[in-house]
């Protein structure tokens, strides 16, 4: 394999477990495709990989790591529990299947997908989690969309701070009150949907940017969530667009700029409010 980038710089998380800043995401990825997408990302040059129980996907992403000649300690490989294992006696089976799935012996990141408020208590959710973590098959657990509310019943009840939490974050949505609390307890900020499923790249503020520097707004939005310090994992299926996004270390933002995108924010969102999102999949 020749990457296009291989300096993608790593963050430790609040357990010294290092993980790689830009990844590549395969929500919505076809089963089917799956893993023939994750070996043009491994051929591009990521080697972090986001994928959940949820999107039925995790055979392919465990195939691409098998076929691609890479070791296992050379890919990061992140997956989430599914919203209807959230009972702690379901938790270690689902977590099995994950591992059966991946045909991996271990998962650097498993996350508790939604908080589910209305249906349990993912306080006993994420003890099961910890006792995971203790089982030691997994180097890292974490959370996804939990709220600064979600997150004080986890740090209040837990004896684990959780390593990440994995939210919706774009220009639109900014979530600097959230990314403060979690940045003030030592938890990972992830940014799904970082370019809000494109709406933002046509952004005035965006495209003049980008024009200025002769970069793409993709990129520019990109590197916006870069040097806030967050963890962002783009979705594309084009060999293209996977190098385009790849190809954000070598530049920097001005205050200005950062400052500008910033200034975007319109509490807009483009998937569910985790204080409201209650689904859990039919058996």
């Amino acid at each position: 394999m020749h990457p296009v980038n291989p300096d993608i710089p790593d963050i430790a998380l609040n357990n010294g477990v290092a993980i790689p800043q830009l990844g590549f995401g395969v929500f919505k990825v076809d089963p089917a495709d799956t893993r023939d997408t994750v070996l043009t990302a491994f051929d591009v040059g990521y080697r972090h990989i986001d994928t959940a129980q949820m999107y039925g996907n995790e055979v392919g992403v465990g195939q691409a790591v098998r076929d691609s000649g890479l070791g296992r300690g050379d890919v990061f490989i992140t997956s989430k529990l599914n919203n209807q294992y959230h009972d702690p006696a379901a938790v270690l089976a689902a977590f099995d299947r994950t591992l059966a799935d991946l045909d991996m012996a271990y998962l650097d990141l498993f996350l508790i997908h939604w908080p589910l408020p209305g249906v349990g208590d993912f306080v006993d959710t994420w003890g099961a989690m910890e006792r995971l973590l203790d089982d030691g098959r997994v180097r890292a657990v974490g959370v996804s969309n939990f709220t600064e509310r979600h997150l004080q019943r986890v740090l209040d009840s837990g004896e684990v701070v959780p390593a990440v939490n994995q939210i919706e974050v774009q220009p639109y949505l900014p979530q600097d009150g959230l990314r403060d609390f979690c940045r003030e307890h030592g938890i990972a900020v992830e940014a799904w949907s970082p370019i809000a499923r494109g709406r933002v790249l046509t952004d005035p503020t965006v495209v003049a940017i980008a024009e200025r520097i002769s970069r793409t707004p993709s990129q520019v939005v990109l590197r916006w969530h870069v040097q806030r310090g967050d963890i962002v994992f783009p979705k594309t299926t084009h060999r293209e667009r996977m190098i385009e996004n790849i190809r954000i270390f070598d530049f920097e933002l001005t205050d200005a700029d950062m400052a500008a995108i910033t200034g975007l924010g319109r509490d807009e969102r483009t998937g569910p409010d985790p204080d409201e999102f209650n689904w859990v999949p039919d058996a």
